[in-house]
């Protein structure tokens, strides 16, 4: 339904549609005639897609049939329906699938031929402006005055062409990947007959050939892959738009400031329609009622192909600078001028009325929020408050209570949001699971050999042994041992025995804490060889596990820790000495944040200290160093979900070897004089971390 001020014609239309007559073609074609009483009106014609239908528009023309329905069944047309309303004849062809057409006025018939064959297809969609006689030309003739090709925003390539005469019937259709406009009956100065090279704009335009068609003036524009193409006219200028086919059919457009148009889709081709005249047609589409201001007034000239019915409306309001704005199913239009100085009127006749409004008072009890945060926001800044300049907010911190005065509307606002922010804030378990595993392993093999001897030869006296104090006490027992006033002694020597044995050793690399070892002894009349094995193992496998948990509210930091704090000592430049703490610690620090698909952010902060070795402070004594475990993150996971945060992983092999020089290095024999360690140590730390969502009360467990 349109609704247009002086829009509605007084006087009975000219002509009346008293017949209409169906012929099938050969080539699966179909012509329809359609027989006035007078001279045919040049109809306008647009398209749906679905259901498929051609609906013609005859205008200053009545309905005089006997039946208003026609069943056809002859090609793709099914059945024609014909209305008459406001003045104006509309007669719609009913077809199984949309297919080409074209329109021929023939004196005082109408032909429409549908089906026309590839060659004539995209013609049919432009034979409003290709089979009409053009109007009169002006003073002058008619002319292209300058051709310009831009680059849009969003990547369309736009070839504008400026006409002297706005009324030049132009001819659109499109071959392969060419688009041809011809402009019938307008000349192209010589210096506009050119190619225009627009590679570089990167859009799906490659050149844009100006030339001459006998007495049309003609474009060529050629373009790479699949396209869609868009004309419209705008007074004295025909724009045409071309840029990448869409996949997804919804997508936003580059009209309408990125909206989604989801309007029944139609083929709309007019040449210098009057606006009026397009709105309505646009009415009786959409099932909308549109009010049209008196001020729009001009005509457009437009090719829209598939195009949502809604996107049509936009394309035509910007082209002529209009605007509209909808309430319900009822659109209204008029200059963009005219609706913004409407609404700033009304927005200042508000002003003044709530100037004076009585005032009023009221108390909104706040339950979750804290009501001087609400106070804030109700006062707002730089022109956000929702207070107007006479009201006011005090706060009651004891009851967590709002007094507002100000005007009732303006209380309803403030209590629609104090009833939005003043729910409860959901809140988080965060459960921490830190493992540390520990897995050492140790081997030694020592050994201990001697040899030690006394002998006496030529009155000289040879000893041997593994240290200079060992063969001191052969000596000194050999001497003792041959004494003239002992007629009993048979000329041995006694080997010292307890501690002074391990002087006799040769090499002495024995295991420190042995768990197990075998001695053997070689003994002669003047000779002691001595040989001892030790060897040691151990494994030592430790696993700790640490779980901190803490709950806290929705991007509410937390901390949880637990551990020792160690006394220092630390000497200040007087001299004086005072007692620090070092804390050393088991902590987890955490600032969670629910996301509207109940996924959780996490600013984390894991730590694990373990009290070191002791290591000699400057102030004299010993203090311990702290093993630091720490990792600092942020990471995004599901409710309820375990995720590693990290780990450290550390092994450390070691093989030391104590040898005698050269003799050590002897193959098999060498090992008697060497003692020989390995240890292997590794030591693995994992972080896991668990969010969960609390829903139905707060619990760690």
């Amino acid at each position: 339904m349109l609704a247009m001020p002086l829009a509605v014609q007084a006087q009975q239309p000219s002509r009346t549609l008293q017949g209409i007559e169906v012929e099938q073609l050969p080539g699966q074609q179909v012509q329809l005639r359609l027989r006035m009483d007078g001279m045919a009106p040049q109809p306008m014609a647009f398209t749906i897609d679905n259901p498929a239908r051609i609906s013609l528009d005859l205008p200053d023309t009545a309905l005089s049939l006997d039946q208003r329905r026609t069943d056809v069944g002859v090609g793709v047309l099914n059945s024609v329906v014909a209305a008459e309303a406001g003045g104006k004849t509309r007669v719609v062809l009913n077809l199984s699938s949309l297919v080409a057409y074209e329109t021929i006025v023939d004196g005082d018939s109408i032909l429409v031929r549908i089906g026309t064959g590839a060659a004539e297809a995209d013609r049919g969609y432009w034979s409003q402006s290709a089979m009409s006689e053009p109007p009169p030309p002006v003073a002058g003739g008619r002319s292209i005055s300058n051709i310009d090709f831009r680059r849009s925003e969003d990547g369309a390539g736009q070839v504008q062409v400026t006409l002297t005469d706005p009324n030049t019937v132009v001819d659109f259709r499109q071959v392969g990947e060419q688009i041809v406009v011809d402009f019938r009956g307008a000349s192209l100065p010589e210096e506009l007959v050119r190619r225009l090279d627009v590679t570089d704009f990167a859009t799906p335009v490659v050149t844009v050939d100006a030339l001459r068609a006998g007495d049309n003036a003609r474009l060529v524009i050629n373009a790479n892959g699949a396209f869609e193409q868009l004309a419209y006219q705008s007074d004295e200028v025909f724009s045409i738009e071309i840029r990448e086919a869409v996949v997804v059919t919804d997508a936003p457009s580059a009209y309408g400031e990125g909206r989604n148009y989801m309007g029944e889709r139609l083929t709309l081709n007019f040449q210098d329609i009057e606006v009026r005249a397009v709105l309505q047609l646009l009415a009786d589409m959409s099932d909308m009622n549109i009010v049209v201001s008196d001020t729009v007034q001009g005509n457009v000239t437009l090719r829209l192909q598939n195009v949502p019915w809604d996107q049509a409306l936009d394309i035509v309001l910007q082209t002529k600078g209009l605007d509209m704005r909808q309430r319900d199913n009822v659109i209204i239009v008029a200059p963009a001028a005219e609706i913004a100085t409407r609404e700033r009127q009304a927005l200042e006749a508000r002003r003044e009325i709530e100037e004076l409004v009585p005032l009023r008072s009221e108390f909104i009890q706040v339950n979750y929020a804290k009501a001087a945060t609400l106070a804030t926001l109700v006062e707002g800044g730089e022109g956000g408050a929702l207070m107007s300049e006479r009201g006011s907010v005090a706060i009651d911190e004891r009851t967590n209570t709002l007094l507002i005065q100000d005007t009732a509307d303006r209380i309803d606002d403030i209590r629609r949001l104090v009833k939005t922010l003043d729910i409860p804030v959901k809140q988080v378990l965060i459960e921490s699971r830190i493992v540390v595993v520990n897995d050492d392993f140790s081997r030694e093999l020592g050994v201990q050999l001697g040899y030690t001897g006394v002998e006496e030869s030529g009155g000289r006296l040879y000893t041997t042994s593994g240290t200079s104090a060992g063969t001191d006490t052969m000596v000194s027992g050999y001497l003792d041992s041959f004494t003239d006033n002992d007629p009993t002694n048979d000329g041995t020597v006694t080997i010292p025995t307890g501690d002074s044995r391990f002087e006799r050793y040769n090499v002495n690399l024995p295991v420190v804490n042995r768990a197990g070892s075998i001695a053997l002894a070689v003994l002669d009349d003047d000779y002691l060889v001595d040989l001892e094995l030790s060897a040691a193992q151990s494994e030592d496998r430790a696993e700790i596990i640490s779980t901190p948990r803490v709950i806290t509210a929705n991007q509410q930091e937390a901390r949880i820790k637990a551990g020792v704090e160690i006394p220092y000592q630390e000497a200040s430049s007087s001299g004086a000495t005072t007692t620090q703490f070092k804390e050393a610690v088991l902590s987890l620090q955490v600032t969670p944040q629910i996301t509207p698909d109940e996924k959780v952010i996490m600013d984390l902060i894991v730590n694990k200290d373990n009290v070191g070795e002791f290591v000699p402070s400057a102030t004299g004594g010993l203090v311990p160093s702290i093993d630091t475990r720490e990792i600092t993150t942020k990471v995004l996971v599901n409710d309820g979900e375990t995720v590693v945060l990290g780990g450290i992983f550390e092994t450390e092999r070691r093989d030391t070897e104590f040898k005698t020089p050269f003799l050590g290095d002897i193959p098999v024999v060498g090992n008697l004089f060497k003692t020989t360690q390995r240890s292997s140590d590794k030591s693995e730390l994992l972080i896991f971390i668990t969010p969960k969502i609390l829903r139905d009360g707060a619990s760690l467990y």
